[in-house]
């Protein structure tokens, strides 16, 4: 490109991806000049700004970043990171890419643990993916036990990599339904962001549709298989008076209200995200 401005090869970047259909052209076009150059987004602006140039060398790696991106391979699996609450987690093909929609829900979570009398409470993760809301509750609350299970061999792989180090976070390659038995009846609280999508429903998110694992989207006829599972489970791991949370569709909390309540939950509630579409559903155990 003749023009070797940084200003002109992004807002180039930024038209392919627009044609493309990518949903926020520019700020990705920023991440992955970011990536290139080892830049944060803010540093990226500030040297548009500045009027900065960039290198041939540097131009054709992000030229085949866009490329890549233009696909519509999820800007995650490019960068290899993506971003949870405070955390930057490692991800890629095989494990779901964690929704800005999830740091919301697990607060819920994360309050159950800060307010619970027992100083050393216990948290449940249940289908973990790539390990975020088990680090979440681990990192933010530090005094807390908190222990994740995954199926999948190769999400599990990426949640290892995630949770190293992290003292007081167990991680096990286990099904859900009949994870970490010698915990019943101890957790303050359970939580899951379980497969829910119906399986003849197909997502209209391209990126969903053609790179999200297919164990981490599809529940059953009616999306809610698994929480059927995880509704029974849950009601062994927890104490008395335990949070269930669970996320969901936003047309699915009635259904999973009704599940719980005939299960024997009490005080099922369902709860809005900041676009305010049902998003969690919780419950407490008898």
């Amino acid at each position: 490109m003749s023009d070797s401005s940084l200003a002109a090869v992004v807002r180039a970047a930024a038209q392919r991806l627009a044609d493309a259909g990518v949903p926020d052209p520019l700020v990705d076009a920023e991440l992955l000049a970011g990536h290139v150059g080892g830049r944060r987004r803010g540093e990226v602006q500030a040297a548009i700004v500045r009027g900065d140039t960039i290198d041939d060398g540097s131009a054709a790696a992000l030229d085949a970043l866009v490329t890549r991106r233009a696909t519509r391979e999820p800007l995650q699996h490019i960068t290899g990171t993506a971003p949870f609450r405070h955390l930057e987690l490692a991800v890629g093909p095989g494990v779901f890419v964690p929704r800005p929609e999830t740091e919301t829900v697990v607060q819920y979570a994360i309050d159950e643990l800060l307010n619970s009398a027992d100083p050393a409470p216990i948290g449940i993760d249940l289908g973990t993916g790539s390990g975020a809301i088990a680090l979440a509750m681990a990192t933010e609350v530090p005094h807390a036990r908190i222990f994740a299970a995954e199926l999948s061999e190769d999400a599990h792989a990426w949640a290892s990599r995630n949770v190293a180090g992290v003292d007081n976070l167990t991680l096990v390659l286990s099904d859900l339904g009949d994870a970490f038995p010698e915990l019943d009846g101890t957790a303050s609280v359970v939580i899951s962001n379980p497969p829910y999508v119906p399986d003849a429903a197909v997502p209209r998110d391209t990126e969903v549709r053609l790179f999200d694992p297919a164990m981490a989207l599809y529940g059953g006829e009616d999306g809610l298989d698994i929480v059927r599972v995880l509704s029974a489970r849950a009601l062994q791991l927890l104490r008395q008076g335990g949070l269930l949370v669970i996320e969901h569709g936003e047309l699915q909390g009635e259904s999973i209200r009704e599940i719980l309540t005939a299960d024997g939950w009490r005080a099922a509630a369902t709860h809005r995200d900041l676009t305010l579409r049902d998003r969690t559903t919780t419950a407490l155990r008898p």
